[in-house]
């Protein structure tokens, strides 16, 4: 390995901070570990038993330790005891014992308690703050906390006309968005199916009535209809439960517009998510029409398995979350390609756990094949590749950040160059890493990795943010031109 690498650390650094925290809905009783569903009921009368001088007393001594760490604690408080009076013979109760209740089903999670990492970056959709030859930036961030349970937050900032990059101070409060149902892809419907050897004559019977887009009380009709049919369909429920768990991965996520864009974190909502949404990879995408959006790919982990999920966002105030499927979207590490590419979109792919690929699709949820351009070769890169997020468009071709797992399962940031009509050909790559572990980057929570979800490029300078140690986040420049002279164009296209 070289004794310097191409890219230039900036200096930033950005550290957990586990004072970031979120108020959850706590339920004794119902926690990771143990536990039995009675408690909930005891934990409520002893609450009720509470004379009003002990509840004014224990709810002045909560709100004086949390109020400010939060937007408005006591709305949640309200909300909380609001999900629990089912538990309540009698619903009429003071306003101080209804938020001591709220507050007993209430806890905070640090956002951010165990690590922070693996970040990409986009151009802010508003740049009305941008200094002149500056661009603004949105940075999404992994953040980590009890139970290793990810979350996806974000960050703001400034690459500046010489190149120079600075991230703004986060929002004092984090905020989770509010979740409704989502609209269904009926073609992915199918592909999901068709993965878990379901795509049968019962699922025909519900989705081939739909549209090719349609709503939950659509699905809901359909499902109905094939209940009606059990007794000649003796697999209807087993198809109506995994129609439902696939329908249950599209969701949207709403923040209030009062919010910062570092304030608004989005949580884990269903069960394929439940233990962590990780490593976005952010572009933004300019369809053939010109219309702007923002899609992010990122890996929905239920605790056993994992799976691709894609978001969309025009303002970063709503999220639409949906199922990614098909071979191609198997494994971690899908990535979109900022625009169509022949009239259709085109994406990175790692699914066979070493190699990078591109495959292309019609449907940006489902991805079937995926032909690869890049196999393991460096001393650096022996046990597997993979992407860094998306490709950067440039005169020359398309960037891509790598990875690259060697000895001492070390991940180091490499870069190739892939050609602008057929990004299956692979036109230079470096021989040697953009970035590799410094000395004092090596130990973490994660140790030996640095490894990024998406840069940009801005003043003719690419940026580069990376997750530390799967610990904190730094972020790396390095001049384009720099970076196009030494790659390697004498490389065979894969091999």
């Amino acid at each position: 390995m070289p004794d310097r690498d191409l890219a230039t650390r900036s200096g930033n650094r950005l550290l957990p901070d586990p004072s970031r925290v979120i108020a959850r809905l706590f339920v004794p009783g119902q926690e990771l570990v143990g536990g039995s569903e009675p408690r909930a009921s005891a934990v409520v009368r002893r609450v009720l038993a509470l004379d009003e001088t002990d509840i004014d007393r224990a709810l002045a001594d909560v709100m004086r330790r949390f109020e400010d760490g939060h937007r408005d604690l006591a709305d949640t408080f309200r909300h909380h005891a609001e999900r629990i009076s089912g538990r309540l013979a009698d619903g009429n109760l003071s306003d101080a014992r209804r938020l001591l209740l709220g507050a007993t089903f209430t806890h905070e999670y640090a956002i951010e308690g165990a690590a922070l990492c693996n970040p990409s970056m986009v151009p802010d959709p508003d740049q009305s703050a941008a200094p002149e030859g500056g661009l603004r930036f949105i940075m999404s961030v992994r953040g980590i906390g009890e139970g290793h349970r990810s979350s996806i937050g974000f960050r703001t900032g400034t690459v500046h006309a010489d190149g120079a990059v600075a991230v703004d101070p986060a929002g004092p409060w984090p905020v989770v968005g509010t979740v409704t149902s989502g609209s269904f892809d009926r073609d992915a419907f199918h592909a999901a199916l068709a993965q878990l050897g379901e795509d049968g004559e019962s699922a025909a019977y519900v989705l081939d009535d739909l549209g090719e887009r349609f709503a939950e009380e659509d699905l809901e009709r359909g499902l109905l209809r094939l209940r009606r049919q059990h007794d000649t369909r003796q697999n209807a429920e087993d198809t109506i439960r995994r129609i439902r768990a696939i329908a249950a991965r599209s969701y949207t996520a709403q923040f209030p517009a009062d919010t910062a864009v570092s304030e608004r974190v989005l949580w884990p909502a269903t069960q394929a998510e439940s233990h962590g949404m990780e490593d976005a990879r952010f572009v933004r995408f300019v369809d053939d029409d010109g219309t702007v959006a923002y899609h992010a790919t990122y890996t929905a982990f239920d605790g056993t398995t994992i799976a691709q999920q894609l978001l969309q966002t025009s303002d970063f105030l709503t999220f639409a979350a949906a199922p990614m499927v098909g071979l191609a979207a198997a494994n971690k590490g899908l990535a979109l390609f900022p625009r169509r590419i022949g009239g259709r979109f085109a994406a990175l792919s790692r699914h066979d756990h070493e190699t990078n690929s591109v495959a292309f699709s019609a449907n940006p949820c489902r991805w079937t094949h995926a032909e690869p351009f890049q196999f393991p070769r460096q001393p650096w890169e022996t046990i597997q590749l993979g992407n860094c997020g998306a490709p950067i468009e440039t005169s020359e071709g398309w960037l891509v950040l790598t990875h690259g797992v060697g000895p001492m399962r070390t991940y180091r940031i490499g870069a190739v160059l892939l050609d602008l009509d057929d990004p299956t050909r692979l036109i230079g790559r470096l021989t040697e890493p953009l970035l590799s572990p410094a000395a004092d980057e090596q130990p973490g929570y994660v140790p030996n990795v640095v490894y990024s979800c998406g840069g940009l490029v801005h003043a003719d300078t690419l940026v580069i943010p990376y997750g530390i140690a799967d610990t904190a986040i730094g972020i790396a420049t390095v001049p384009l031109a720099d970076l196009m002279a030494a790659l390697d164009r004498r490389q065979p296209q894969v091999g």
